[in-house]
């Protein structure tokens, strides 16, 4: 069984933190370099111009992409054949992303009593952790920042089995429609598809740590993703919401078995500066 030290934990989560906030992945840099070439709108390419040099300044100077520096966000896919020791991991990982919040100089944004008096808890901790228990010796951890102007975006509903397709495709459309400039476009856009109401939206959000514009292996899918993408620019949002061709780089959907009864669709959007950064131990 292999052994993996919560110090090393630690240690990979507060670096982690700081690489997600300066650097975009490549993928998403590519996606934004070609939106610029095939969007027709001089003020839209103008967007696109400044944020591109954004993410040049930021990776160059090692400062924070967006002022918004996200709640801490992270996956862990814990290979059964690991065992953690030092400490316990879910208290490794806060301590990690309590250092890469302060040595990174990034806002922190998680507020306690969040219905009432909304204290900051100076630190950005308690991290919001998604767990999976799966085959191995390895331990995966993503950290995916997450800014509240795209999350404040997000939707969910239960509709009926009988509005199929189309219904899941009119839902999808319209909230990314109503969101207009609120989530910072060009945004990906996470789709979930069945499962429960928790299930759908967790699909949502692990849908947007995919390689942007990568299409689902299941062809069906794929083929809805695409639909899905073009009728979203079709809506002439645009890039910060100025109007143009572009409204979105991508759309990730991801599905699971639901209810006979139900037919849950969560969206998770993300917004331009989409950041996730990943290490295995």
């Amino acid at each position: 069984m292999k052994q993996i030290s919560t110090a090393d934990i630690t240690d990979s989560f507060s670096r982690l933190c700081m690489e997600a906030n300066y650097f975009l992945g490549e993928d998403v840099l590519a996606a934004l370099k070609e939106a610029h070439d095939k969007e027709e709108s001089p003020v839209a390419r103008q967007v696109l111009d400044h944020i591109l040099q954004n993410a040049e300044i930021a990776a160059k100077e090692q400062m924070p992409l967006c002022q918004d520096c996200g709640l801490a966000i992270v996956f862990i896919d814990l290979g059964q054949d690991v065992h953690v020791t030092g400490g316990d991991l879910y208290e490794a990982i806060d301590e990690g992303v309590r250092q890469g919040y302060a040595d990174g100089y990034l806002r922190k944004s998680a507020v306690k009593q969040p219905f009432s008096a909304r204290v900051n808890t100076r630190d950005n901790t308690p991290a919001i952790v998604h767990t999976r228990i799966v085959p191995g010796d390895r331990l995966r951890i993503t950290v995916a920042p997450k800014g509240g102007g795209s999350e404040n975006m997000s939707r969910f509903a239960v509709l009926k089995p009988a509005q199929g397709r189309q219904g899941v495709i009119d839902f999808v459309v319209k909230a990314v429609e109503e969101a207009g400039s609120n989530p910072c476009p060009p945004t990906i856009v996470g789709v979930g598809i069945g499962g429960s109401a928790e299930k759908a939206m967790i699909l949502a959000k692990r849908a947007l740590l995919r390689t942007v514009g990568g299409p689902s292996p299941d062809p069906e899918i794929a083929e809805l993703e695409r639909e899905l993408l073009q009728r979203i620019n079709d809506t002439g949002v645009g890039s910060g919401g100025v109007g143009g061709t572009i409204t979105s780089l991508a759309v990730h959907v991801e599905t699971h078995p639901a209810h006979i009864a139900s037919l849950p669709v969560a969206v998770n959007l993300q917004c331009h500066s989409a950041r996730h950064k990943e290490a295995v131990l």
